[in-house]
Order: structure tokens, then C-alpha cells, then sequence
């Protein structure tokens, strides 16, 4: 298994959120991971419980649901992600934007190498909670507009010249890279797709 020479662990690079200091923290805490490994379908409000090591009075003090449980879970991530991608993309990219937006794909190359790779929480979750006006559904689909923003600004901060029209291309290599590890199981997705990364990067 190759990782990138820097770091060993996709870990090492992200970081890990804050361990959780409260019931209600280790509750979602624990259905962060059990959402990201097993699926939402999966998930039982029993097996959060006991992975959390609370008592079931506990869950119903802080959560009328499961759903609601679930809900908090994934915008947990989703704030944690965001966070770590940008920090990531920062450590191996410095302060530039267009070495930032390149180096995003150095980044997903050591997650695609992870051994606990289980694919993009974000489309695993939309894929299957597929109702678009569905809560969990709503906060998956937000992450994505909000990461296809994001890129938009690093454009805008490059210079680039149409930074919407990048941000759509830019993002739709992104989500192909993903599919291309998360579906085709490509290890190498990120570094096949780098090239042309670097072309639409230099072309702006």
C-alpha cells in the first residue's frame, strides 16, 4: 500500500475531531462512525447506544429519534470534514490557492490509500436517503454546494477568470475522482485524474 511520503495515516493528516465530553456528545460521536462503515439503514438507535456507552435514557433525554440523532451525526462530519479538508489542503498545498486546489487531489490520494476508506460519507448518505426533502438528505446535498462554493472562492482568491464556470468543472472532477475510487475501486482515481486538474488550474 502506497501512502504519500509525508504522512502514513490518513489520520495523521486530518487530524481527529474532539473526543466528546457529554452524553449526548458521545451519541453522536458514536453514530458519526457506525453511520460511515455500516450506512444509514443500518444504524440502530441499540447499537448507537451501546457503542456510545449510555444508557437508553440518555439517548431520549438528548434525541426524540433516531432520525434526529442521525441528523446531528451528519452535520457533525460535515463540519468536521470541511475543516480538515481545508486545513489539509493548506498543509500540503501552503498558502497559494492554486496550489491549494491542486493539492486537494494529494489530499484525497491518501484517503483513497486509507485501509478504513469506506467511500464519501456525503454521497453514501444521499444514495441512501435518496428523498431530496428528506432532513438527512438535505444536509448531505447542503455539504456538497458548500464544498463546490468553497472552491469557487479559492478561484475567485486565484484569480481565475470565470471562477463559476471553474467551480462547476473543478467539482465535477472532484465527484468523479470519488466515484472512480468509491465505484470502479481505483486506488490511483486521485493521481489518474491530477492531470487534468492541473490543466483546468493553469488554463483559468
Amino acid at each position: 500500500m502506497v501512502f504519500h511520503s509525508q504522512y502514513k495515516l490518513v489520520t495523521e493528516l486530518f487530524g481527529a475531531p474532539e473526543p466528546p465530553k457529554t452524553g449526548r456528545g458521545r451519541l453522536i460521536h458514536a453514530a458519526v462512525g457506525l453511520i460511515y462503515v455500516h450506512g444509514v439503514p443500518a444504524v440502530g438507535i441499540d447499537q448507537v447506544i451501546a457503542e456510545a456507552g449510555v444508557t437508553k435514557s440518555t439517548f431520549y433525554k438528548h434525541f426524540e429519534s433516531k432520525d434526529e440523532l442521525l441528523i446531528a451525526a451528519v452535520q457533525l462530519r460535515d463540519k468536521w470534514e470541511a475543516k480538515a479538508y481545508a486545513d489539509a489542503m493548506k498543509e500540503l498545498g501552503g498558502e497559494e490557492p492554486r496550489a491549494q486546489l491542486l493539492a486537494l487531489f494529494d489530499v484525497l490520494d491518501i484517503w483513497f490509500n486509507d485501509p478504513d476508506f469506506f467511500g464519501c460519507q456525503f454521497i453514501n448518505v444521499a444514495a441512501q436517503v435518496p428523498n431530496p426533502h428528506d432532513p438527512l438528505h438535505a444536509v448531505a446535498a447542503n455539504h456538497k454546494r458548500q464544498s463546490r462554493d468553497n472552491f469557487r472562492d479559492l478561484a475567485r482568491q486565484a484569480a481565475i477568470k470565470d471562477p463559476e464556470a471553474f467551480a462547476d468543472q473543478y467539482t465535477a472532477l472532484v465527484e468523479g475522482t470519488l466515484i472512480l475510487r468509491q465505484v470502479h475501486g481505483r486506488n490511483d482515481g486521485a493521481k489518474v485524474i491530477k492531470p487534468a486538474v492541473k490543466q483546468l488550474i493553469d488554463q483559468g
